[in-house]
């Protein structure tokens, strides 16, 4: 599902027009985005969370050549589906 899909649904369903829904979907990126620069996690109640993890530095080595390098720490975004979701994609989305 593309972008313009999921906000036409989701204005036939808030019986809003798609340009408002438009601009609440980028709002709603918008506000996320800061939370994540700021590090802090964004928790959706029957959805998920989304939270900022740091993975530490770590040596990797070239399959091909055998070279040890060291890739420095980094951000990552994570996301935590909540458990009732999980047990719906397991079981085929069959209720």
């Amino acid at each position: 599902m593309n972008n313009k899909e999921f906000v036409s649904i989701l204005a036939g369903r808030t019986e809003k027009k798609t340009s408002e829904t438009q601009k609440m979907v980028e709002s709603l990126i918008a506000v996320m985005s800061d939370c994540f620069q700021e590090g802090d996690s964004v928790q959706m109640a029957n959805f998920g969370n989304f939270e900022v993890k740091k993975k530490l530095e770590r040596v990797m080595v070239n399959p091909t050549t055998g070279q040890r390098m060291l890739v420095p720490p980094k951000l990552v975004l994570a996301f935590k589906p909540n458990p009732t979701w999980k047990d719906k994609i397991k079981k085929g989305g069959a209720e």
